[in-house]
């Protein structure tokens, strides 16, 4: 098989219910004076709306969107983004620059080397591209999972979802480096959130010549309450999701032949 899979990492290699996540709670607390913080649900709806991938940014949008209730006007706000994204990895990364001692420190991973080992074996290509900083991806790919210099795209190299661009320069990166014939990959894109759902959806409009496979993996946080998984499952499909999983580990070889066999049948 011809295949390359490219990797989310929030929510996907990494649970950050109790580090991201709990940093953008913590900005939207901190800026709105005390008085609003934002629950699990407010923030998956927030994603939802497949706007807002970057977190220091749908940090922001709360803040505004919680002063606009008060009635005031988010023109004459004078939010400084900068304070916004200090304080924020002020707590995600933590007060000391070079030895990390915030939230990222205790984050659960939820993939393994074995995993991304038994992907090579089967002569499938992966990489990542996410919407986390370098620094931050690099931390849990490298130092946390013992990847050596995995193929990441990052924040600070592409623009963010759901725009395709980052998945592209994975892919093109990976076809130099493991080129094995000369039929065009598939891309899978395995993701968490609607957003990343979007980005196979315009991958297929930017390069309909090549197949896009998405693959939403449901969150920890979404695992964790299980009345909410039919509807986050639905969202991933409704956004455009050609296979809804639990875990990342359950993307197997095997499993990613099944979905290609499928797609032959729907191409």
């Amino acid at each position: 098989m011809s295949v390359i899979v490219v990797f989310d990492i929030d929510g996907v290699i990494r649970d950050v219910g109790q580090s991201y996540r709990r940093a953008l709670a913590d900005t939207v607390e901190q800026f709105t004076n005390g008085v609003y913080r934002p629950t699990a649900i407010d923030i998956d709806n927030l994603k939802g709306e497949g706007s807002w991938n970057n977190d220091w940014e749908g940090s922001q949008e709360f803040i505004y969107r919680y002063f606009e209730s008060q009635g005031q006007n988010r023109a004459e706000l004078n939010l400084d983004y900068e304070r916004i994204v200090s304080y924020f990895q002020s707590k995600y990364r933590g007060t000391d620059p070079v030895n990390w001692n915030g939230y990222i420190c205790n984050e659960p991973l939820l993939a393994n080397l074995e995993y991304f080992n038994s992907l090579t074996a089967a002569q499938i290509s992966w990489g990542f591209f996410s919407g986390a900083t370098k620094g931050s991806a690099g931390y849990i790919l490298e130092r946390r999972l013992g990847l050596k210099e995995p193929v990441l795209i990052a924040m600070e190299d592409a623009p963010g979802k759901p725009d395709p661009q980052g998945l592209f320069m994975v892919v093109t990166q990976l076809e130099l480096q493991h080129r094995q014939s000369d039929l065009v990959p598939t891309i899978f894109y395995v993701g968490d959130t609607v957003a990343d759902m979007h980005t196979v959806v315009n991958a297929r409009t930017q390069q309909p010549d090549r197949r896009s496979i998405a693959i939403g993996v449901l969150p920890p946080h979404i695992l964790a309450k299980p009345s909410q998984v039919p509807s986050y499952s639905q969202s991933l499909m409704q956004a455009g999701a050609d296979r809804v999983i639990d875990n990342i580990v359950e993307l197997t070889p095997t499993l990613i032949n099944e979905v290609l066999c499928l797609a032959d049948i729907q191409f």
